[in-house]
């Protein structure tokens, strides 16, 4: 049975987070809460130092306990501002390879002798040039998807691709269906652009389809943001079976598919995308960034015909044009072979980091796939997320809590530990401490 004091924690801490307790609201005495609540003086101590210890209150001498103002930022889970250089990051993943700053160099090398170098100065066509178009075509035929040239859109990076699909088929108030835990990004773009978002039930194979399909049966539902293959941060991979049953929902209901496939090029021999159950109505989104270099801010929009216009009009809207010089040498790595290459030694890394955090990790149980580069680790009920993310952050080590994943009211007791950002040494001795925190919180 969980712990009073506990209880009460858990209590005042969701009324903090969801607004109830604003910042700066004056909480009881310590006596006149062991009063309310029926608890000892010891245990209404217990329950304000717990709340301190992660954050959410402080202690003024001879004025009170306070709501602080919550500084972790939307979409984080720690406070970006205070990373130190020496911090070593479990929070963000920038997988790279020791070969890739040569890569570049030679890159570059290649444009100087080019014979179109001075076209990358001028303006491009919004959506990207039809050669530039082509080359991704050709790529993206590897991952089972055959594009038209036209219908392939370059932007700004994935996430640019998903805010451009957001304002060019979304209006303010359109309610958007996605896992109970999703990718942050899209949350903030949800709330930056008025979407009300209904969260599906999650298990560790996928969403709950027949959930989404009795939510369409009592509202009107938009469209559907989903990442089948390699779910960030779940690491599911969604079935043929399930991929045909979500299309089969969507057309029955006229749902927009948001296709996220970051992480998709982790995964050997996946699935099709959605967009081959129903390219109709699946707009497919990946980038460059996780598979070649988060610095190249190449991103690819894949969509039906009849949303190209309106597509067009917010990247013009945005950035007016797509990155000329890193497309370019996007598409001269596509022509090489060099991205694939990329992608192959990106997954043996990948699956090297999961084996090694199975091994520093045991006993405690998470929630993972094989290739990915992220892993979720659920905490036993007694352990606070904030606390094991402040403690980390003691010793220099940052994570993220379950809140920016989650669209539901209820937050689970998780972490999520990205593994591509250090070294394997780094790793090594991040995952033993990470392990021993959790250990400590658990049976201090």
């Amino acid at each position: 049975m969980k712990a009073r004091y506990k209880t009460l924690v858990d209590e005042y801490a969701a009324a903090i987070r969801s607004g109830t307790l604003p910042a700066g609201t004056r909480l009881p005495t310590h006596r006149a809460l062991s009063a309310e609540k029926h608890i000892s003086l010891a245990t209404a101590t217990r329950v304000y130092a717990e709340l301190e210890s992660i954050g959410l209150v402080s202690g003024e001498t001879g004025r009170g306990t306070f709501v602080r103002e919550i500084s972790l930022p939307t979409g984080h889970g720690i406070d970006q501002q205070a990373i130190a250089t020496d911090m070593l990051d479990l929070n963000f993943n920038y997988p790279a390879l020791p070969e890739q700053t040569e890569l570049l160099r030679d890159a570059l090398r290649k444009l100087t002798s080019s014979g179109d170098l001075e076209a990358l100065l001028r303006y491009q066509p919004h959506a990207g040039r039809l050669s530039d178009r082509e080359a991704i075509a050709t790529h993206l035929a590897e991952s089972g998807i055959t594009p038209d040239a036209a219908d392939v859109l370059i932007v700004n990076g994935a996430q640019h691709g998903l805010a451009i699909s957001v304002m060019g088929c979304f209006k303010p108030g359109d309610v958007v269906a996605v896992d109970a835990l999703t990718y942050p990004g899209f949350k903030t773009l949800a709330a930056t652009f008025h979407l009300e978002l209904e969260a599906i039930p999650v298990s560790a194979n996928g969403p709950d389809l027949n959930v989404l399909k009795k939510l369409c049966q009592r509202r009107r539902v938009r469209a559907i943001y989903t990442m089948p293959t390699l779910h960030n941060p779940l690491g599911w991979v969604l079935n043929d079976v399930q991929r045909q049953q979500l299309a089969t929902i969507a057309r029955e209901y006229d749902l927009l598919m948001l296709e996220d496939a970051a992480y998709a090029y982790l995964v050997s021999h996946p699935p099709r995308p959605l967009a081959c159950f129903a390219p109709e109505r699946t707009i497919y989104i990946t980038g460059f960034s996780k598979n070649v270099a988060t610095g190249l801010r190449v991103g690819v929009v894949v969509c039906p015909s009849r949303y190209r216009a309106s597509l067009e009009r917010a990247i013009r809207a945005t950035t007016w044009n797509t990155p000329s010089l890193m497309t370019s040498i996007v598409c001269g790595w596509i022509k090489e072979g060099t991205v694939s290459r990329l992608e192959s030694l990106k997954r043996a890394d990948a699956q090297k980091r999961q084996s090694l955090a199975r091994e520093l990790l045991a006993p405690l149980p998470y929630i993972s796939h094989p290739v990915s580069y992220f892993i979720w680790l659920p905490l036993p009920e007694e352990v606070r997320a904030e606390s094991v993310v402040r403690r980390l952050m003691d010793k220099n080590i940052s994570i993220s809590t379950a809140e920016p994943f989650s669209t539901s009211q209820n937050v689970p007791h998780a972490i999520r530990l990205a593994l591509g950002s250090v070294s394997e040494v780094n790793l090594r001795q991040a995952l033993i401490t990470v392990r021993e925190t959790i250990e400590y919180e658990q049976y201090r």
